[in-house]
């Protein structure tokens, strides 16, 4: 089950939902692999429309292994993701707003 405020996010890959959490562990995973910039820097590149294939993959990633997934980012370079490339960066944008987001009041922001 989906629960927004824990900061889950569901993603169906090759015909399995898997549900998708940014924890500490994965943010502090996605931030020492990132090519370039820090963990702001990703947020504010998805803020500015900036952002690459590279920055949803990896937050994909991210997501998926604070969701208890034990893969790579390699086994999902041939995997077909619902809804394609687009679903797949709405995805991403929604799991860095889920994991910096007030549950008190639903605001976002880093």
């Amino acid at each position: 089950m989906v629960n927004p405020w824990r900061g889950d996010v569901a993603l169906t890959i090759d015909g399995e939902r898997h549900v998708m959490r940014l924890t500490l562990g994965a943010l502090a995973e996605l931030e020492a692999g990132l090519e370039r910039g820090s963990l702001v820097e990703l947020v504010q590149r998805f803020e500015a429309g900036g952002f690459s294939t590279r920055d949803v993959l990896a937050l994909i990633v991210a997501g998926l292994r604070g969701g208890g997934w034990q893969g790579r980012a390699p086994d999902l370079l041939s995997a077909e993701i619902e809804g394609g490339p687009m679903a797949a960066a709405r995805a991403a944008a929604e799991l860095l707003a889920r994991a910096f987001m007030l549950p008190e009041t639903g605001d976002g922001g880093v």
